[in-house]
């Protein structure tokens, strides 16, 4: 029976039946989503037009709040692991992420959209007192808080409601992380054009009342599924297991250490109420087995009930150290995939802005352009599921899977460098038919905004293959008491992503603003060049794609006794 298997100790019971239930968690990530990106899409906007900051500006403070959101995470994965459980933990957020939005509502509308009808291209805000501002922030970062804190859980939280050791249950899993994806990209649809096309004619107010019913809704919506859902306990801190591990095996450094691992202490060979599947030994940071050798001392401590668990470790709890360690080069790979996507919510919109966005006497907004990318989503996930991941397992002769998750991820590196090379491309052909004479007129250049669709159809394509084989990957590759880290994980490297991104950007304005340069990415875009931005970026996700294609190949997949231990091949393995 799984119950007497599953990886933590269950609250309840669970009813087999009630799986179809489980469909609610994606449309409540919908529609949180759908709450985030309609603050979130068009938030460079906002602070360039009711804040007054200029285009550089507005644009790292985007990258440094949406890094701040996936920094956030991690304390999310920590209290969800350590301490609180998913479940509690996705409520507590969502609720925090509904208080940001109410107070961002109220401010916008009482305090800073003034004079009244302000905020859109043509008729900017006035200056705002600086208690305005600061309120502003703050109500920014609880969304931040709120929803960095709910994301890696639920995302888990919706994968615990499915046995692994099922092969029914095993495929739906894999399954739910593609839609799980693609119902967050249906949910910021709605916000990259409705909303988006309010808050783009200035009506800032509608747009964030509606995020914020959105968010309450979702809220509501998981709330009343608790009594079907399947709950677990969380395992204790997971940092302190880590440096336990650390420090024992420092401990031990002069220790004569024997051949293999038979010898370590194995907590499983004593009576043990710990439940997690059992992570079978590898022979890679042999220094770390120290942690699990017995000395002399640890037997004199043992005779007389003495066990400190900074001296002495299992050896299950090195290999989980272990399994992070492993996974800390792939995942540094992804960080500079993640200064790509992220131009989305800030250069893309500004370029777009300075494009032609009239269609006879319809204006487009420059930020639901996005919604492209969502399309591309929901058009690759459905190509990647039904055709080439089918096609690719015939030809492998597998009957589990086609393309493995790492070399799902390499594949989107591939087409990340692709999406930057077709920005810089329309942003040449841009400048070519620009007034450089007029930033924000109309017509500021002939050349339509269309012209962005194959950079927004390259990001989303590419999200399908690194961002779903992320989830699927980290979410496969942590131990079983760290699968929310394994979601952090994952959003964590948005955030320095975003960080990285802020960064680049201000060492190429200090360097490109020389002897009185208006740099690569000023405020009148038709004066810089853009373009260099953007095949710089090409030229440093090729380089990325060098590393990891490394990386991944002397990758080792984390083992589980039992039958895990036969589909090692599935997880981890990277052939060219």
């Amino acid at each position: 029976m799984y119950l007497l298997e599953t990886p933590y100790i269950l609250y309840q019971p669970f009813d087999t039946s009630l799986i179809g239930s489980f469909d609610e968690k994606p449309v409540n990530q919908g529609l949180a989503t759908l709450a985030f990106f309609g603050v979130g899409v068009n938030l460079v906007l906002y602070l360039t037009r009711v804040l007054q900051q200029d285009n550089a500006t507005a644009a790292n403070n985007v990258s440094k709040w949406t890094g701040t959101v996936y920094i956030f995470s991690l304390v999310g994965a920590f209290l969800s692991d350590s301490y609180w459980g998913r479940y509690k933990t996705c409520a507590i957020f969502q609720l925090i992420f509904v208080t940001g939005l109410i107070s961002l509502s109220l401010s916008s509308q009482l305090f800073l959209l003034k004079p009244e009808g302000c905020g859109s291209q043509e008729d900017p805000c006035g200056t705002h007192s600086k208690l305005h501002v600061w309120l502003f922030y703050l109500s920014i970062y609880l969304i931040a808080l709120g929803n960095g804190g709910y994301q890696p859980n639920i995302a888990t939280f919706g994968a615990d409601q499915f046995d692994e050791e099922d092969n029914k249950e095993g495929h739906s899993k894999v399954a739910f992380f593609s839609y799980f994806y693609l119902a967050m990209n249906l949910g910021s649809l709605f916000s990259n054009t409705i909303l988006g096309y309010f808050e783009d004619e200035g009506v800032w107010a509608i747009g964030f009342w509606a995020s914020t019913a959105s968010a309450f809704a979702a809220l509501v919506l998981f709330l009343g599924g608790t009594a079907r859902y399947r709950h677990f306990k969380p395992n204790g801190n997971p940092l302190s297991r880590f440096c336990q591990v650390l420090v024992a095996a420092m401990k031990k450094c002069r220790a004569e250490m024997p051949q293999g691992g038979d010898d370590l202490y194995d907590e499983a060979k004593k009576e043990s109420s710990n439940s997690n599947r059992k992570i079978l030994y590898t022979h890679g940071f042999k220094f770390l087995d120290r942690a699990a050798y017995i000395s002399s001392r640890d037997l004199d401590h043992q005779k007389q009930g003495i066990c400190s668990p900074w001296r002495l470790c299992p050896i299950s709890q090195v290999e989980e150290v272990k399994c992070i360690l492993r996974l800390l080069p792939i995942w540094l790979c992804t960080i500079l995939y993640s200064v790509v996507f992220t131009q989305m919510a800030s250069l893309f919109v500004e370029q777009g802005a300075a494009m032609k966005t009239t269609v006879s006497n319809f204006k487009i907004p420059p930020a639901s352009m996005s919604s492209f990318d969502i399309l591309s989503v929901a058009v690759f996930i459905f190509f990647y599921r039904r055709i080439l991941d089918p096609v690719v397992a015939r030809i492998r002769k597998s009957d589990a899977k086609g393309l493995t998750e790492l070399q799902r991820m390499g594949i989107g590196l591939v087409i990340a460098v692709l999406a930057m090379l077709s920005a810089g491309i329309v942003e040449c052909y841009r400048l070519k038919y620009a007034d450089k004479e007029c930033p924000h007129c109309e017509g500021s250049s002939s050349l339509s905004i269309f012209w962005q669709i194959p950079q927004y159809a390259c990001i989303g394509a590419s999200e399908v293959f690194m961002y779903v084989g992320q989830l699927e990957f980290f979410n496969a590759q942590t131990p079983d008491g760290l699968k929310s880290f394994g979601s952090a994980l994952c959003m964590t490297s948005i955030s320095l992503g975003n960080y990285f991104s802020s960064f680049l950007v201000s060492v190429v304005m200090k360097i490109s603003t020389e002897d009185d340069m208006p740099g690569w990415i000023p405020g009148n875009l038709n004066k810089g060049h853009l373009d260099r931005f953007y095949f710089l970026l090409a030229v440093l996700t090729s380089i990325d794609l060098i590393v990891y294609i490394a990386s991944a190949k002397w990758y080792k997949s984390i083992k589980f006794e039992g039958r895990f231990e036969a589909n090692d091949d599935e997880q981890g393995n990277f052939k060219v």
